[in-house]
């Protein structure tokens, strides 16, 4: 293939996606002409749009895409999407056709990569490394899987020295990266219809650490085995870095942070959970390693807004609260409630949530009844299909998973439902939770909350 260069034109196939926009938004800061096709027209797809970038909606073949040169134009695609007459056309036309990962590795090759690996906590810890490095002036861009609520993106570019990128594990994506620095935050059962059993995801896992050149510059969660040196990072336990002395203040929490040398006290934050702080603390550990001083990163910390659909949370004159999270695996819905339930113990909490693919919630169906068991009160939403089909998981349904949720108070509904049954339910907490179209209610909701 010729040299990134050499394009002036890019196709994004999908380019609604959160990492596909991402490097979208890189091209076209870059100057370069882009344009592509996403099936559902988002608040996403409307800022790129915004933001000068050509979208259509209707999978055809257009003048747009005749005009188009196979000479000067790379086509990205994300492989989510499987059958596609755009991208049929392309193929049959001989355009250069690349996945996002692989595009994202050639990026990275010519800078000081960072990339953040883990099936949790990937995304708030890379758009926290992001925020330290923009608070310490340092050179980088970066490349996130959410919307930074300091920056309101998801790219950033303040150089080229260092690229911050999420390192995406489906499809084995991450093993296109060139990773100088790297994280692993977690190595959970994630995606068994790619890797289909937790020794193959484990397996990729270490093979995306052997990409590291350096042990020091491997950081892995302690108690994570990832089959070679590393650094380790914790909460409450003596790693190489971590941090300890948590507690809570008017939704506040401070802690210490520990390096292999010296303690540093009272870093302060808003962002809830004891998972959030081991993910600021290797955050804080990949910093002091680039020469940050610690007075820049207690400020960085504190004014850290945290990601859009990661623990947004509105609190109310009328004493309501409003919570809206990504969270789509067991693991990450039990770290959401058990914040929710650490700081408002008292507090009657409703839950909505929208199951993503079918193939998770057959292969996590008890744990998602065991996390979503702690409400109070579930609507539990018809399971997002992304880039799957009913028929080909028979009997796997939001009401075969609500039969397994021990609670009284639970029903089954559509999204388009869904905001009518919200209102007419009893809680003091709201908490929408999924990954896939729930995002839709969250407008409507704050609006009614405000008002009554």
């Amino acid at each position: 293939m010729n040299n990134l260069e050499t394009y002036q034109t890019f196709y994004f196939v999908g380019i609604g996606g959160i990492g596909m926009s991402a490097l979208a938004r890189y091209f076209n800061a870059s100057g370069k002409k882009v344009l592509g096709y996403d099936k559902t027209n988002t608040k996403l797809t409307q800022n790129l749009m915004n933001e000068g970038i050509d979208i259509v909606f209707e999978d055809l073949i257009d003048e747009r895409i005749t005009s188009l040169q196979k000479e000067n134009t790379l086509v990205i695609y994300t492989p989510a999407i499987k059958t596609l007459g755009i991208l049929d056309y392309f193929n049959q036309n001989q355009f250069e056709v690349l996945k996002r990962a692989k595009v994202l590795g050639l990026i990275t090759e010519n800078t000081d990569c960072i990339a953040i690996a883990g099936t949790h906590g990937k995304t708030t810890t890379s758009t926290l490394v992001s925020h330290l490095c923009k608070e310490a002036d340092l050179p980088f861009s970066c490349f996130l899987g959410g919307i930074s609520e300091n920056f309101k993106s998801n790219f950033l570019y303040n150089g080229s020295t260092y690229s911050v990128v999420e390192a995406d594990e489906y499809d084995r994506s991450f093993l296109n990266l060139s990773p100088d620095w790297a994280v692993v935050t977690s190595t959970d059962a994630d995606h068994l219809d790619i890797y289909g059993d937790k020794n193959h995801i484990e397996e990729g896992f270490r093979q995306f650490a052997a990409l590291v050149p350096e042990d020091k510059k491997l950081f892995v969660r302690k108690g994570v085995e990832i089959g070679r040196g590393h650094q380790t990072y914790a909460v409450n336990e003596p790693a190489d870095y971590y941090s300890d002395n948590l507690r809570m203040d008017h939704d506040k929490i401070y802690f210490d942070f520990h390096t292999p040398t010296e303690t540093i006290k009272d870093f302060v934050w808003e962002i809830p959970g004891i998972h959030n702080v081991e993910n600021a603390t290797v955050a804080l550990a990949i910093l002091h390693n680039l020469g940050a001083d610690f007075d820049t990163l207690k400020k960085a910390i504190a004014n850290f807004k945290g990601i859009k659909r990661r623990y947004t949370k509105h609190i109310y004159q009328n004493g309501k609260i409003y919570i809206d999270d990504y969270a789509h695996h067991p693991t990450e819905i039990n770290a959401v409630v058990g914040s929710i339930r650490t700081f408002y113990p008292d507090k009657k909490l409703l839950v909505v949530f929208q199951p993503h693919l079918f193939s998770r919630t057959r292969d996590f169906a008890d744990g998602f009844a065991e996390s979503l068991s702690n409400a109070d009160d579930l609507i539990l939403l018809d399971i997002y299909p992304a880039r799957e089909l009913q028929e080909n998981f028979e009997g796997i349904t939001s009401k075969w998973l609500a039969e397994k949720v021990k609670l009284e108070k639970k029903e089954v509904s559509a999204l388009a439902d869904a905001f009518e049954k919200i209102k007419e339910k009893d809680f003091d907490i709201l908490l929408t939770v999924g990954a896939g179209n729930i995002d839709t209610l969250y407008d409507p909701i704050c609006e009614w909350i405000a008002k009554i």
